[in-house]
């Protein structure tokens, strides 16, 4: 189904600036670090809507548990909504008849319910619910994905970051090795999650909504009335805001298709706050595959004075194919900039809870503690050309947003601080101590069960090293997942830095052997 004139044109519409689709304001903003807080803080805004959730992810899991209620087995289980996603939605159609609950999905996704047979029968039990209604996403070309993941409350209340409503996304921010609750529907206990997301609240959301309901309307989904002004919004009570009233920007990513351009806000707005970085990058994400984000980085690496640069990320990408695809990219990438980083500014670290990899889902940049930046985007080719993806972020040099800056600050120590498993109070002192974050993690090693390790690369085998080069698992366009690899493609683009870095180690290791 065609999308109607308006959702077309708030697709297409260019963006503002270079890499920046919309600025709207908001009220409140708050980060929520980690699932345990996230899991509470929707649930409770979910219960405060009137009329109308908008959820969009990758993937959504109704058998997954919310931080409160009760469960079945209970006593006094009348009185109170269910914990179970799939039954608290139930609940909430039935307490609110005027409340519509809108879920779009990715479509490829659909495997997963062959070990979901619950979900199934959650989905059965909605259908009767006019009111509740849940889609799947099947509308991008074939190899791409619908990876954006957006909560929109009554107009007011958005949420936009890295974790989806599915299972293996919980987790506390002290990361125990062990945790009882870190369980999958099975029962399966799995390893330390790491994610975030950002809390909005004002016009911002009315704008991520706007982008919500195109990609509802392009999904087959009808045309969705407008909500009222309410006089509360669903912002959960008791939450305190890092930032009020400031300019949060959106940046999208959208896959050229049916005679749409591509959208690439996303990259774009990458470089330009790389390029803009004065003194530091801190950045979460779950990969280190793509190559405009390391030829971006080598660039600055050359600089006399060039910025210190530390980026968190899993020792391993999770998942056979994932590994075989992101890690040997990685590999190459991280040993060419090494290669002319001359000043020893570019760090890389793998989190650990003893000896067990925290998986780092968050997608997240911090420059300067003057841009903080939280979203879907992760640092590979398919975020910058295949995949939809919706980032949101705050500029302090964005007039009326320089009192932000404390803000980011704070948030920026406390992940060093649930990183390395240190006091959050200490952490000012420490980075003034040591002179820069890189000095700090060396200092405390791996002296606490939380802490950081140093990534080394190692070698790929060489046919690692050729899917990796080619891009073949991990394509800048669509159409490339059916090409042969021209001269003027791949990893290393012929004349750029990263190519003539690894030419030098290439002949190293021809002298060596």
């Amino acid at each position: 189904m065609a999308p109607d004139t308006k959702q077309h044109e708030a697709m297409s519409a260019g963006s503002i600036e270079p890499g920046v689709w919309r600025y709207a304001r908001a009220r409140r903003v708050r980060v929520v670090v980690d699932g345990e807080e996230y899991f509470d803080a929707i649930q409770r805004a979910m219960l405060k809507a009137r009329q109308r959730i908008l959820m969009i992810g990758w993937d959504f899991d109704t058998r997954i548990h919310l931080t409160r209620g009760r469960r079945w087995w209970q006593k006094g289980w009348k009185k109170h909504y269910p914990s179970r996603l799939g039954s608290f939605v139930v609940w909430l159609s039935k307490q609110n008849p005027q409340l519509e609950i809108r879920i779009l999905k990715w479509s490829m996704g659909f495997i997963k319910f062959i070990g979901r047979g619950a979900m199934v029968l959650d989905l059965l039990r909605w259908w009767p619910h006019r009111r509740i209604d849940f889609k799947f996403d099947h509308v991008l070309p074939v190899g791409c994905t619908q990876h954006q993941k957006l909560v929109i409350i009554d107009s007011d209340f958005a949420v936009c970051g890295g974790i989806d409503l599915t299972n293996g996304r919980w987790d506390t921010r002290a990361h125990l090795e062990e945790d009882p609750g870190r369980k999958r529907p099975s029962g399966e206990h799995y390893a330390p999650w790491h994610d975030m997301v950002m809390l909005m609240e004002g016009p911002v959301a009315r704008e991520l909504e706007e982008l919500g309901l195109m990609r509802w309307r392009r999904a087959g989904g009808k045309v969705l009335p407008s909500v009222t002004s309410q006089e509360e919004s669903a912002w959960p009570d008791d939450l305190d805001a890092e930032f009020e009233d400031v300019d949060v920007g959106i940046s999208r990513s959208w896959p050229a298709m049916e005679g749409e351009a591509k959208i690439d806000e996303v990259e774009e707005l990458f470089l330009r706050q790389i390029a803009a970085a004065k003194h530091f990058i801190y950045a979460e994400n779950q990969y280190f595959a793509s190559r405009s984000i390391g030829e971006a980085i080598a660039k600055r690496m050359i600089e006399d004075d060039p910025p210190e640069v530390v980026i968190v990320h899993p020792e391993s990408a999770e998942g056979w194919l994932e590994a075989r695809t992101m890690d040997p990219a990685r590999n190459e990438l991280v040993q060419a900039i090494r290669e002319i980083d001359e000043h020893n500014r570019f760090h890389l670290y793998a989190p650990f809870s003893g000896n067990t990899q925290i998986y780092v889902h968050a997608k997240l940049l911090i420059v300067d503690d003057r841009v903080l930046r939280i979203g879907s985007s992760n640092f590979n080719n398919r975020s910058m050309g295949l995949d939809s993806e919706c980032d949101v972020f705050i500029d302090c040099d964005r007039p009326g947003n320089e009192h932000a800056t404390a803000g980011i600050r704070s948030i920026r120590e406390s992940l060093l601080a649930e990183h390395l498993g240190l006091p959050v109070e200490d952490m000012p002192g420490l980075l003034e101590k040591h002179g820069s974050m890189a000095e700090l993690i060396a200092a405390i090693g791996d002296t606490n069960a939380r802490h950081l390790r140093p990534f080394q690369p190692g070698l790929n085998q060489e046919w690692e090293s050729d899917l990796a080069i080619s891009e073949t698992l991990d394509p800048e366009e669509p159409e490339h997942l059916f090409e042969i690899l021209p001269a003027h493609r791949g990893l290393f683009r012929p004349g750029s830095l990263l190519a003539k870095a690894k030419d030098r180690l290439t002949r190293k290791r021809s002298v060596n052997e």
